[in-house]
């Protein structure tokens, strides 16, 4: 039996096809689970940050993991004083609980990612903003933030009024005159 080279040669298209399909399907899935890789280590950096930062009070983490533009907004003198405040404000109370995504630039390189968290302490709280990348070997930190509040947490408006006690403004007080230039009551 003879094959007709044409057939043959139509045969060897459609493997090469085959096989290419199956090279980009691995490079997609491979690029797919690095990305999903890449965003848990980014979370998890950004919650290493958030313990050792706030937590334990570790500078030498901090100073370590700056980006080279942070390294420049934070000279040693200001990472001290950065870490001063955070020590002031004492203990963390409660569990904390970062919030926050990762993305990436061009859909599976250059991940970053923006994280906020509000700490609880014994007398106020403080929030704590965190932006991280990765892009070259290490995450780093690229800019942080730690805003001191200067009371606990509000309470909701219904709470701050008494529920019998009707607003001090709602109505003139009974035989008095309307202010001037204002129309008497139903003449709208």
């Amino acid at each position: 039996m003879k094959l007709n080279p044409q057939l043959k040669s139509s045969g060897q298209v459609v493997a090469i096809l085959v096989i290419v399909l199956v090279l980009l399907g691995i490079g997609y899935w491979w690029l797919n689970s690095t990305k999903q890789q890449m965003a848990k280590e980014g979370k998890e950096f950004a919650n290493e940050a958030l313990q050792k930062i706030v937590v334990r009070h570790d500078i030498n983490f901090f100073g370590s993991h700056l980006s080279p533009q942070a390294r420049m907004n934070f000279p040693v003198s200001a990472q001290q004083e950065f870490m001063n405040e955070i020590v002031q404000m004492g203990a963390p109370v409660g569990a904390i609980d970062l919030q926050g995504q990762m993305e990436f630039q061009s859909q599976f390189f250059e991940p970053h990612g923006a994280f906020h968290a509000r700490i609880n302490y014994a007398a106020r709280y403080a929030d704590f903003d965190l932006s991280i990348s990765h892009p070259v070997g290490r995450w780093q930190i690229d800019t942080i933030g730690f805003v001191k509040q200067s009371e606990q947490l509000p309470p909701s408006p219904a709470a701050s009024l008494p529920p019998s006690a009707p607003p001090a403004s709602s109505a003139p007080p009974a035989g008095s005159a309307p202010p001037a230039g204002s129309a008497p009551p139903g003449a709208n």
